[in-house]
């Protein structure tokens, strides 16, 4: 058996490439919609809606990212490369069969699922081929995903930063081509960006192939994609599942939360969709040190060093803070400046403001869950933020914001503070769950699966 020692690693080394890789693929995002927003404000609201749908399916392909990327942190930490290789080609294999099932399943059935979300008739002219086309794409996104997610495992962070920033450049040159008809290609308004996100995504699918060979060494077989590890899959899917059942609730919350947006017109989702944009920059700074923590301790947990791995998540929960507060507050006093590039719709920009000076209550709250959650998942305590989420997000976020946005009538405003609330209350609530120590049964047993695993090996040769 092939073993490695543990790599040693920094919070900022591994973060800051994770911030500017999330960046980048929410900017691709982010330049369709600065794009599309010289056809229509209505065109705009199209994407969002349709973009929900498709990040409601790459939560989904989440359980294998999330679940593989710690378990082989739990492998590497331990020194049993074999092990992490092994793991690695049946999380790839799974990922890529999921793809394949949610792309022939949102090619075919985009007019439904739109109806579904509410959408109004006058948007799915815009909605409608944006989803077929970015929807029939998804396998790409499963294995992209999950080779990222493995890369992060080995610590090769800034591989994915460099491949998303290749994968915007033909992004934006696509986009400016199909949509403004550049160089004698035809306008293709939406149906243009499409295509050059679907286009990019190929590319930086071949580029993540390279690398995952280059980095590791592995090379999959057509019969990997067949014979699958399901003795190894049974530790991903017991930490995935859970992980990315939380991502999938918050989602499904949201959406619904959405329908009631649709229901106040295309002005609303217009609002919510320029916001939520600039709402990301913020939330990337979370994100990037919640994943770079969840990398460090499971190294951590992997090698036994429990102690170390609690004071860990207190240095990033204080770094976090420092970063994001800091962060959301220049974001809302510069809001009609920055609203400004994306609209000239002054009830556009008004609304938008109001809600990113609601962000500023909203993010102190979102830190907690997003970095305390990342570390509890990385301990294997995946149970307790799942539990939590469905009794906070659906007994309490979504009843109140159909009462202060639909029944007291205080719309938009109403939905975030309700938001808000559940922010505030999950983090405290993850924040307690990690001083309380209660995750560190979890880690000792991760710990024990992952040094026994070797011995078992050789007892079944």
């Amino acid at each position: 058996m092939k073993s490695t020692t543990p790599l040693k690693l920094s919070l900022i080394a591994i973060a800051w490439p994770i911030f500017v890789d999330q960046g980048l693929r929410m900017l691709i995002g982010t330049v369709d919609v600065f794009m599309v927003s010289h056809v229509s404000d209505h065109a705009v609201a199209g994407l969002s809606v349709a973009n929900q749908i498709i990040i409601f399916c790459i939560i989904g392909f989440n359980f294998i990212g999330i679940g593989s990327s710690i378990v082989i942190t739990h492998y590497l930490g331990a020194g049993d490369r074999a092990g992490a290789d092994r793991l690695t080609t049946s999380a790839i294999a799974i990922n890529t069969w999921l793809g394949l099932t949610a792309s022939i399943a949102v090619f075919f059935g985009a007019a439904p699922l739109l109806r579904l979300m509410q959408m109004p008739p006058e948007l799915l002219p815009y909605a409608l081929p944006f989803l077929s086309m970015m929807g029939g794409s998804l396998f790409m996104e499963s294995m992209n995903m999950s080779i990222a997610a493995v890369l992060r495992a080995h610590g090769h962070t800034r591989d994915a930063m460099f491949v998303s920033v290749g994968q915007n450049i033909i992004n934006v040159c696509g986009n400016c081509i199909l949509l403004f008809g550049l160089l004698g290609a035809p306008q293709m308004g939406v149906v243009g960006v499409a295509l050059s996100s679907v286009f990019s995504r190929c590319c930086s699918s071949v580029a993540l192939w390279i690398l995952l060979d280059y980095r590791t060494h592995l090379r999959l077989r057509a019969l990997d994609f067949i014979r699958i590890d399901w003795g190894k899959v049974g530790r991903v899917l017991r930490i995935g599942l859970p992980a990315a059942g939380e991502n999938m609730c918050y989602w499904l919350a949201f959406m619904l939360m959405t329908t009631f947006i649709a229901h106040m017109g295309g002005d609303s989702l217009a609002i919510q969709s320029y916001t939520l944009q600039i709402q990301w920059v913020v939330i990337l700074f979370s994100i990037s040190i919640g994943l770079g923590t969840e990398i460090i301790i499971g190294h951590l947990v992997g090698a036994g060093k429990f102690e170390e791995a609690y004071q860990e998540l207190l240095r990033s929960l204080r770094l976090g803070f420092i970063i994001a507060i800091s962060a959301i507050l220049i974001v809302a006093a510069c809001a009609p400046l920055i609203l400004g590039i994306f609209t000239t719709n002054p009830f556009i920009i008004a609304g938008g403001t109001v809600l990113l000076r609601i962000a500023i209550i909203t993010e102190p709250g979102r830190i907690f869950n997003i970095i305390v959650i990342n570390s509890l998942r990385a301990t294997g305590d995946v149970g307790f933020p799942i539990t939590m989420a469905i009794v906070s997000m659906w007994g309490m976020w979504i009843p109140l914001a159909w009462y202060l946005g639909i029944h007291l009538g205080w719309g938009l405003p109403g939905i975030w503070i309700a938001m808000a609330t559940d922010e505030w209350l999950r983090g405290i609530l993850m924040y307690r769950r990690w001083k309380s120590r209660a995750w560190l049964k979890h880690a000792q047993r991760s710990r024990e699966q992952v040094t026994a695993a070797p011995f078992a090996q050789v007892q079944e040769g």
